[in-house]
């Protein structure tokens, strides 16, 4: 059985405030295995993505705990969360967030120069090769197409070896196509590195693609099945 490396208890958000403020986490629980593939869905203003950027450390709850591989993330400070999340969570976005005056290159060792990570360069290269972009170095984004940038973006999310991969909606920009191709590329590393996938989609198909799907209605886990039986999926 894998253990569990993301616990949620009674997880709480409000977004805004007096008027404007929305109660997005209404007390979620929630515990996620090791090397799972998670898909998240829901409808447009659910809490899916806000329930993401909370398991990124992005967003920080009001009350209740977040706990990843052993550590609280609620009580760490700002600094010290932003260093676990760079040591263990690689994101990847709808809308890439690529530097655009920083090579392919650059925009994946950057991030780990700024960590102090030895050899960033030489781990940029691997990364980019191993997406599929060897020969795409040195193109800035606006050389590359939307699909060669979500590689590059999808690089710098697997740079740091991180235990857990966050995904937002990343083929939303992309064709039918390159849409098909990214998630490939996204569930072959996931399962090649053994890493925990967090994704949020609204595209039914690439939800079933997971081990497992969560079902988020009114800011509340309205669901939560196995798409199939797998070893991932049964955790303590």
């Amino acid at each position: 059985m894998a253990r569990t490396i993301i616990t949620l208890k009674k997880a709480d958000l409000t977004l805004g405030s007096a008027a404007a403020a929305v109660h997005v986490l209404k007390g979620i629980d929630l515990k996620i295995g090791e090397g799972e593939a998670v898909g998240i869905v829901g409808p447009s203003g659910s809490g899916k993505s806000t329930l993401l950027m909370v398991l990124a450390g992005l967003e920080r709850l009001d009350s209740g705990e977040i706990h990843m591989l052993d550590t609280p993330l609620h009580t760490l400070s700002e600094d010290a969360l932003a260093d676990f999340r760079g040591r263990n969570i690689g994101i990847v976005f709808q809308s890439f967030h690529l530097i655009a005056n920083m090579t392919a290159i650059e925009n994946v060792a950057v991030p780990l120069e700024l960590a102090n990570v030895r050899n960033a360069f030489d781990i940029a290269k691997r990364e980019l090769t191993a997406v599929g972009l060897g020969e795409r170095l040195t193109h800035y984004p606006g050389q590359l197409s939307g699909g060669e940038q979500q590689r590059v973006a999808i690089a710098r999310a697997l740079a740091p070896s991180p235990a857990v991969l966050i995904a937002d909606e990343p083929t939303g920009n992309l064709d039918t196509e390159t849409g098909r191709q990214i998630a490939d590329l996204l569930f072959a590393k996931q399962k090649e590195r053994g890493m925990t996938l967090m994704l949020v989609t609204h595209d039914t198909a690439l939800a079933a693609r997971c081990t497992r799907q969560i079902r988020v209605r009114s800011g509340e886990i309205a669901a939560d099945s196995l798409n199939s039986v797998s070893p991932a999926a049964a955790f303590a």
